[in-house]
């Protein structure tokens, strides 16, 4: 998934491309790379610094849009279905080291209990 290897700059240029020039800056500032981009929602997206409800609800559908997440974080209950597997991968995904790295979406859900 190539979105996994954005730079800041690359998430900067996409945040800008979904009509939202004007958190370029939040983005960059906090570093949010490719792999960070799985955390953004609307309980982080106040972190970086944007605050308006209306657009913090239409980048987090666009990011569960980008990075193919069929449902978001917040709105899971215990008693909801196991969540979807491409939004495990991308959690795993998301950190950095050899192990993240390598790791490829078959080989998950091959070692993915089931």
């Amino acid at each position: 998934m190539d979105v996994l290897r954005w730079s800041c700059q690359d998430v900067a240029t996409w945040i800008e491309s979904i009509g939202y020039p004007q958190y370029k800056a939040c983005f960059t500032e906090n570093f949010i790379t490719g792999r960070k981009l799985i955390y953004v929602n609307c309980v982080y997206l106040p972190r970086l610094g944007i605050t308006d409800f209306k657009d913090m609800q239409v980048i987090s559908a666009h990011v569960r849009e980008l990075l193919g997440i069929t449902e978001p974080l917040w709105s899971r209950s215990i008693a909801d279905p196991p969540r979807d597997s491409m939004g495990l991968f991308l959690e795993k995904k998301s950190q950095t080291g050899e192990r993240a790295d390598s790791l490829t979406y078959q080989r998950f859900l091959e070692d993915k209990p089931q």
